[in-house]
């Protein structure tokens, strides 16, 4: 089995797990070079900081070392340690979570007595959905989630973008299904707010 990094020749999966379950140093080093930079991307997106995500990555390659005897090869390489990574992200979400949660309120729609929305929406030169295929527009998106919550953050990431059930993300949060449909609809609104002095039509 191999799998091609960006940028990387393409690894020899089954090859590299005999050389790390036999300790070899190179494996070690091999293994940190192919998928370091990727997991380091991925802890960055739910930690929203560089030196957290930083620790997230070396957390989760430890774990993985002392674990790989245990790697039956039933999953690529890259997507065990992506699951690791994951995990270690959201342990360390779990105890920020101990400190006061920050509001999300001032980024949400506001409504008149009447029921009707504060300000007017208006239309978008690109659909909301087009946006993250653009680069151009990646880091501005990634900017604006990264000003998320952390508890609204995490719900959007795991869900829009690590393409998540609702049920799978209320477990690895422990939170019922309802509570992750109601972040992740509070969270898209936010990112909604956020985003739109930049992408909204001029002619709207």
């Amino acid at each position: 089995m191999t799998d091609s990094v960006a940028g990387s020749p393409a690894v020899d999966e089954t090859d590299l797990v005999r050389r790390l379950q036999a300790r070899e140093s190179t494996a070690f080093e091999e293994i940190v070079r192919a998928y370091g930079g990727r997991l380091l991307a991925v802890a960055r997106r739910m930690l929203a900081s560089d030196e957290d995500a930083r620790d997230a990555v070396q957390e989760a390659f430890l774990s993985a070392f002392r674990a790989i005897d245990g790697f039956g090869g039933d999953a690529r390489v890259s997507t065990w340690l992506h699951r690791i990574v994951v995990n270690v992200a959201l342990m360390r979400l779990r105890t920020r979570r101990r400190r006061p949660e920050t509001p999300i309120e001032a980024l949400l729609p506001a409504f008149r007595d009447d029921g009707h929305h504060d300000e007017q929406f208006r239309s978008w030169v690109v659909p909301a959905d087009g946006l993250v295929l653009q680069a151009e527009t990646r880091e501005l998106v990634r900017a604006a989630i990264d000003r998320l919550p952390d508890a609204y953050r995490t719900v959007l990431l795991l869900r829009d973008i690590e393409e998540r059930t609702t049920n799978e993300v209320a477990g690895l949060l422990g939170v019922t299904p309802n509570a992750v449909k109601i972040r992740l609809h509070r969270a898209r609104q936010a990112l909604r707010t956020l985003l739109d002095a930049h992408f909204r039509s001029p002619d709207s």
